[in-house]
């Protein structure tokens, strides 16, 4: 199953956190969202499709996120978990730890935003950057 989120640039995108990536429904975004690489986004975890949730929260799933920049990707592997609650109304993060949280759509992934190439972070410090957050779960 494959779900896209569209979302867009932001000055303040710094892209250095070291265990998360994350993009959110808002607007602003102060530099202190270290981990956040997207804003005004279509979706946070509430608005998830159910079809796609109930896959996310099994453990044996294998989650892949693409985030895609023009003609840039940059992909992320992680997992899924039975106790995704997958509420929050406003912002989607993908962590490399196991924390959950309402926001956590996976965890255990291979990267994070301080791992993001440096080109498309530029890119990404553009209000006008399109980008599309790309969910796939097998």
């Amino acid at each position: 199953m494959r779900f896209e989120i569209p979302f867009s640039g932001h000055e303040n995108v710094r892209a250095l956190h070291t265990r998360t990536i994350e993009i959110t429904t808002e607007l602003d975004l102060t530099p202190q969202g270290d981990c956040i690489v997207g804003v005004g986004a279509d979706h946070g975890c509430v608005s998830i499709p159910e079809m796609l949730k109930e896959k996310l929260r099994r453990s044996e799933s294998k989650i892949t996120i693409t985030i895609q920049v023009d003609d840039e990707e940059f992909v992320i592997e992680g997992k899924g978990h039975e106790d995704l609650r997958l509420e929050n109304p406003h912002d989607i993060v993908i962590r490399k730890s196991s924390f959950l949280c309402p926001r956590t759509l996976a965890i255990g992934c291979d990267k994070a935003s301080d791992d993001i190439p440096r080109k498309m972070i530029k890119k990404l410090q553009n209000p006008k950057t399109k980008g599309l957050f790309v969910i796939e779960v097998i």
